[in-house]
């Protein structure tokens, strides 16, 4: 399967999802995962009209970047403060907010560059160990405390739900983010816009669509057998 029918597979379930959702194409953003693949395959995905690609690493974050700066570049692996330089004023949005330093280093960066750092929250709705993410219960607090952190902008909330053998199986998880996001959008905090949910990747992400996802990562599903 080329490139070009892999998107078109992605792009036709996605329909089928937003359908079920009673949503439109317009509300769903499709961030494609290019951790795997070499940047003459990015470039021909953004070619096929993909405009949102992911990185996890920030070495390869930075080296796709300066290849394809026209594209709109996510981070969405776990962000070390070390590194934290390396990925303020050049990512689109940051998905991996998980801790109370990582917030601070990254709100002292953006107010030495003069520029607003967007980042979602992760959540660890599904409690496992490995998973980075704070805690479901932490959120409203977490969020209470980041009016004074001028340069930091919560855009919305990220989870991952665990690898399971059927995608069924995490529609729980999803909801109960897009619940938490329900209640809490109720609320005024500073810095503070819960527009986004980022859930949902190759193996279920039109289960998360249906339980309100409008991001969704994927990567595999677009670019196996690409190199």
């Amino acid at each position: 399967m080329d490139l070009q029918e892999s998107i078109e597979i992605v792009k036709q379930r996605i329909a089928a999802a937003i359908a079920k959702s009673g949503r439109t194409e317009a509300d769903i953003k499709l961030v494609a995962v290019s951790k795997t693949v070499g940047i003459e395959t990015v470039r021909r995905a953004y070619e096929l009209g993909i405009t949102d690609f992911g990185e996890n690493r920030v070495q390869e974050f930075n080296h796709k970047i300066e290849k394809l700066p026209q594209a709109r570049w996510h981070l969405i692996g776990r962000l070390q403060t070390n590194k934290v330089k390396d990925v303020v004023g050049k990512a689109a949005l940051i998905h991996s907010l998980d801790r109370w330093n990582l917030a601070e280093q990254l709100n002292k960066r953006g107010l030495q560059q003069g520029v607003t750092v967007s980042c979602l929250l992760q959540v660890n709705v599904a409690g496992e160990k490995q998973k980075a993410g704070i805690k479901p219960d932490e959120v409203e607090s977490f969020l209470e405390s980041l009016g004074q952190l001028e340069a930091l902008r919560i855009e919305g909330l990220m989870t991952m739900a665990p690898l399971l053998d059927q995608s069924e199986k995490a529609r729980p998880v999803f909801r109960e983010l897009y619940q938490i996001k329900e209640k809490l959008s109720n609320n005024r905090y500073n810095n503070v816009n819960l527009r986004h949910l980022s859930m949902g990747m190759s193996q279920d992400y039109e289960v998360a669509i249906e339980e309100g996802a409008n991001i969704i990562r994927v990567g595999s599903a677009i670019f196996t057998s690409q190199g």
